[in-house]
This record gives structure tokens, C-alpha cells and sequence, in this order.
């Protein structure tokens, strides 16, 4: 009796042990980071700050990271001042203002758009793509009709500003992307630092939510009066983007080809894998790219990373990147990033 009374305890004690991890297993992760880290949203630029206010009131909300980010990075495309980003984006040499985006959650799930044309927010139609289709990416007219389908309008994105611009380039027909061009200042509110980073390149945003769970998201309307149908490192996930819910989530700013050859975002998060904090695992994707092409120097390229705690750090070649940071602690705060050169 007595043996048979333990292999019945030992019985019962194993299916509470198995049900007591398949109920850890379904629910969300627990955080074990300092009050007041999460949740957390970060983003590049100056015009991150106003991106992360809207990020915030998700998260603070107790929303999905997932939510925050497009939410976040929608207040740049739609910003008529910001030639950029979404529907106020400088064209390229043939007048055409055509648009990148992607955006990934704590699933690995992951969706992106490429060289789409009339749609003012690329970064809702890559997260239908994530969630309508079994595809990743969409591009050019595909992705368009596939936009149009899903309900978004077409719209004329090229704005008279932007024309005026494009007709000025036509003079010269110069094309040499310059690190820190068209300098902009916003104000980053109450306990924030003012900001006079370059608004020239894309946002890219990563928020960790209340659960502990990571999201990232991309957008930008490339480099301007580049050759129709160039595609940077937005769109490509683990180039411009790349989110690891067991590790953290990295993106990048600048010149997108440098990006691409070092697959540079997924470098971050695998740097951060193997114990690295997030500001060295920036810097050491940012010398990776010097070391494989000195002549690099002369762009900007800069990632921004935030790890499972809500860590946060950044590196640039250049100086004159800054990144946004915003918490329960602080609000829309301006940080200038790191950076291997100083100019």
C-alpha cells in the first residue's frame, strides 16, 4: 500500500508540474526589469519624438507592442513636412514617390512593402501583408493592388513642395546621399530635450510592452532622386529591421545599401544574442561595416537597439545621429547617438 500511495503521489505531482508549464507557456512573459523600464518605446530621428507619443499612449494603455509601433511611425508618413517618410517623401529621379516599410512582432511574424506607389501609409499595408497573406514581402504594383484590395485609397503622394524640389534636383541631376542633410528641429516637450538631428532618412521604431513582448517597425521613402525601383534596407527584414522576442529588436538609419551587405539589424540582435549590450552591439554592426568598406566613412549609416529589458543604445559612423526615447519615467526624450567619426 504504501508503494502504491507513492507512485499515485508521484502521478498527480507530474500532471500538476505538466499543467503548470503549459499554462506559463500560453501566458505572456513575465518581465523582470527595473520599474519604470517598461514598457518602453525608442526611435531614430528628431522626429521620433512626436512618433513615440502616439506609440505611447498604446503602451501606456497597456496595449501590444505590435499596436504601438505602427500607430508610432503613421505620425511620419503622414507629416507633410517630413520629405522623408510616407506621402511628403522626396521622389526619385523620375518624379515618383514611391515607399518602403516593414514591421515585425514578439512571433517572429513579420511583413514588409516595397517601391509601393500612392498609398500615404506603407506601414499598415506591410502588416496586412503579415497577417492576410503567407508572404513577406510585396512589391511595386503587387503591392499596390494588394493595398487597394485591402481598402487603403490612392492617393497622389507627390506634394508641390516635393515637386518644386525635384524640379530644383533636375538642374544638376546630382546624385551623392549626404549624412545629416536638411536639419530640423522639434520640440520635444515637457521634460524632453529640443532635437536638431537630420530629418533625411527613415524612421525606424522598437517598443517593448507591460507583457515584455518586442515589436519593431520601419518606414521611409528612401533615398531621394534615387534610380526608380531602388529598394534600401527598410523592407528587408534583418537588413532595416529585425525583432527577437528571447534576445530584442534592432533597426537601422542611413545609407540602406551598407546596411543590406552586412544584413546589419539581425548582426545587432545575434551580437546582443551572444551577450552584448545594446549600444555595443551597435557599435560593433557600425565598425563591421568600416572594416568590410572604409570608404563608407564618408555616408551615415546608425542602428538603434533595445534588448528584452528595455535597454536601449545606438551607434552611427557619423555624428549627428539622434535617437528618441520615451517611458514612464521620460518623456520623449531627444539622445544623441554615438558615433565611430566625428564631423
Amino acid at each position: 500500500m504504501d508503494r502504491r500511495r507513492f507512485l499515485q503521489g508521484a502521478t498527480v505531482a507530474s500532471g500538476m508540474a505538466l499543467a503548470a508549464r503549459g499554462t506559463a507557456k500560453a501566458g505572456p512573459s513575465v518581465s523582470t526589469s527595473p520599474p519604470g523600464m517598461l514598457p518602453r518605446v525608442c526611435s531614430t530621428w528628431d522626429f521620433g519624438v512626436p512618433a513615440n507619443q502616439a506609440a505611447w499612449k498604446v503602451l501606456s494603455a497597456g496595449g501590444r507592442a505590435l499596436d504601438a509601433v505602427e500607430q508610432g511611425v503613421r505620425v511620419p508618413e503622414a507629416d507633410l513636412k517630413n520629405h522623408s517618410v510616407g506621402r511628403a517623401g522626396y521622389p526619385d529621379r523620375d518624379g515618383k514617390v514611391t515607399l518602403d516599410a516593414s514591421i515585425m512582432d514578439e512571433h517572429g511574424n513579420c511583413g514588409a512593402v516595397a517601391a509601393i506607389e500612392h498609398i500615404a501609409h506603407p506601414i499598415s499595408v506591410a502588416r496586412r501583408v503579415m497577417e492576410r497573406t503567407p508572404h513577406v514581402l510585396l512589391v511595386g504594383d503587387g503591392a499596390l493592388q494588394f493595398a487597394i484590395e485591402q481598402g487603403f485609397p490612392r492617393e497622389e503622394l507627390l506634394t508641390p513642395e516635393s515637386d518644386k524640389a525635384w524640379h530644383e534636383w533636375l538642374k544638376t541631376a546630382k546624385y551623392q546621399p549626404q549624412a545629416n542633410s536638411e536639419v530640423k528641429t522639434y520640440n520635444a516637450g515637457p521634460g524632453g530635450t529640443p532635437g536638431d538631428a537630420s530629418n533625411h532618412d527613415t524612421i525606424g521604431m522598437l517598443a517593448i510592452d507591460a507583457h515584455g513582448n518586442l515589436s519593431g517597425a520601419c518606414t521611409t521613402s528612401g533615398m531621394a532622386w534615387k534610380l526608380h525601383g531602388r529598394v534600401g534596407d527598410s523592407p528587408i527584414i534583418g537588413a532595416g529591421l529585425y525583432v527577437d522576442n528571447e534576445v530584442g529588436g534592432a533597426t537601422s538609419t542611413g545609407v540602406g545599401e551598407e546596411v543590406i551587405r552586412n544584413v546589419g539589424s539581425f548582426l545587432v540582435v545575434e551580437l546582443m544574442r551572444q551577450g552584448r549590450s545594446p549600444e555595443d552591439a551597435c557599435r560593433e554592426a557600425v565598425e563591421r561595416i568600416l572594416r568590410r568598406k572604409p570608404g563608407a566613412r564618408d555616408v551615415q549609416v546608425g542602428f538603434l537597439a533595445m534588448d528584452k529589458k528595455g535597454n536601449v543604445g545606438a551607434w552611427a559612423i557619423q555624428k549627428g545621429f539622434s535617437y528618441a526615447v520615451c517611458d514612464a519615467k521620460k518623456q520623449d526624450t531627444l539622445i544623441p547617438g554615438k558615433s565611430t567619426y566625428a564631423t
